[in-house]
């Protein structure tokens, strides 16, 4: 069986790597997969698969009549804040699946903010015509719940992906935090100042070694180069293109501070304690989850003084997940791949 993977795969995302990489880790061994990708040469060389390039509509339609099945993978496709292109993109493409016989499957989505009547209209149909459908969240399964659609909800898939060891990240000063921030019109140059002032304040005040880690360069890496100055001698910047090497960093990590919601589930997922900056639903819904600290980033106190007590009194006090917390959450996490197994059937 071949299946057309479909995601935002390709762009330099992490997280939307780290969603690809679980998604080839939990498919059968009978299914062979084909990704669209932004970067499909890149997406080749990664992970040893067939690739296409995602905008491209004849190689597109090509790959979707040489498959089987098709599948959304992973995240927040399916939302209209961040983009109108997006959901019909996705939507389009699944719609197209459909139409031509296509095992359609929804893995680990999840759903919304939908704004527009439109892409509701579109979300749902193309929903209810899936073969199968998981969910990370419980939003979205409330969302599917109120359309009466059937799904699984499990936590995100990234839960189980399997970490690679770094090398050469254990020669660094011990008693390391790790750092992720990406732009966003919340991200002010006021905020970010704030922000830059109390991770100075904080790392003299804990001496730990500073981790400044983008998830996606484009957004993230302007950040930690106008941060990395502040703290001279004190931190590295430090790119992975893998996303197990970069879930691997947060083995040897104590704390993490993150706006990204992948960065958060890696390093929580690792036994690392988190503190969240959240720009997003679905990182207040992660908060909700695992009874995370964090501010919404709106909500960001005006005083370095007091951001930087609270980093400390965490780093201090706080705790990480149990042992048997992240157990739980890795098997509910493979229900996804129960999922595919399940869809994907000879």
């Amino acid at each position: 069986m071949r299946a057309l993977l479909s995601g935002y795969y390709g762009k330099g995302n992490g997280g939307d790597e780290a969603l690809l990489a679980t998604l080839l880790q939990m498919l059968p061994p009978h299914v062979t997969p084909v990704v669209l990708s932004g970067n499909p040469e890149e997406t080749r060389d990664r992970y040893g698969v067939e690739s296409y390039d995602r905008m491209a509509f004849l190689p597109v339609l090509q790959a979707l009549r040489s498959c089987d099945a098709f599948i959304w993978g992973g995240g927040s496709l399916i939302q209209d804040v961040t983009s109108t292109i997006s959901p019909v993109y996705y939507g389009g493409l699944m719609a197209l699946a459909q139409m031509m016989g296509l095992k359609t499957v929804a893995w680990g989505q999840g759903i919304g903010p939908l704004k527009r009547a439109q892409t509701r209209w579109l979300a749902r149909k193309t929903f209810a015509a899936c073969t199968k459908v998981s969910v990370r969240d419980r939003a979205s399964a409330a969302l599917l719940s109120d359309w009466q659609i059937p799904c699984i909800l499990s936590p995100d898939p990234v839960w189980a992906l399997e970490a690679k060891p770094v090398t050469g990240l254990t020669d660094l000063p011990a008693h390391r935090v790790a750092v992720t921030l990406r732009s966003h019109p919340q991200l002010t140059e006021t905020r970010l100042a704030n922000l830059t002032q109390a991770l100075v304040k904080f790392q003299k005040a804990t001496q730990t070694f500073i981790l400044l880690l983008p998830f996606q360069k484009s957004e993230d890496l302007n950040i930690a180069e106008a941060i990395q100055p502040h703290l001279k001698d004190v931190s590295q910047i430090m790119c992975l293109e893998d996303p197990q090497l970069l879930k691997g960093v947060y083995r040897h990590v104590e704390m993490t501070i993150g706006m990204r919601l992948h960065s958060l589930i890696m390093a929580a997922a690792e036994g690392c304690r988190c503190f969240a900056l959240s720009y997003d639903p679905k990182v207040n819904r992660l908060m909700e989850d695992l009874s995370m600290p964090g501010w919404d980033l709106a909500n960001l106190p005006d005083d370095p003084n007091i951001i930087s007590k609270v980093w400390i009194e965490h780093y201090a006090h706080g705790n990480p997940l149990s042992s048997e917390q992240i157990q739980s959450l890795v098997n509910r996490a493979l229900m996804h791949r129960e999922l595919l197994i399940a869809a994907l059937e000879i």
